[in-house]
């Protein structure tokens, strides 16, 4: 059973996560209260923390940076994010094997 952070959709994965900028080094933390933990180490200012967030989970799940968006939360801590090209087991794989 797929995690509550991780949902298909038609051409790949949404990720529900909950970002903590500022923090010593960009990392995944693990699951909390239903959402995907990671810490950046970008501060939350003129979206930094955004592109550091997008431009992580791109290199982590092996993805072209372009097929990584942000489909809401411009601007909370709780965010979606679609990856396209991805299958959920495959994310949850990769994405467990940080934590």
């Amino acid at each position: 059973m797929a995690p509550p952070w991780l949902k298909a959709v038609p051409d790949g994965v949404e990720l529900a996560v909950l970002v903590q900028p500022r923090a010593s080094r960009t990392r995944v933390v693990g699951e909390h209260d239903g959402l995907l933990k990671l810490q950046l180490a970008a501060p939350p200012v003129d979206g930094e923390a955004n592109a550091a967030l997008l431009e992580f989970l791109s290199k982590q799940l092996g993805v072209p940076r372009r097929q990584v968006t942000l489909t809401a939360g411009d601007a909370s801590r709780r965010k979606r994010v679609k990856v396209v090209g991805i299958d959920a087991a495959r994310a949850e794989a990769v994405i467990s094997g940080q934590t």
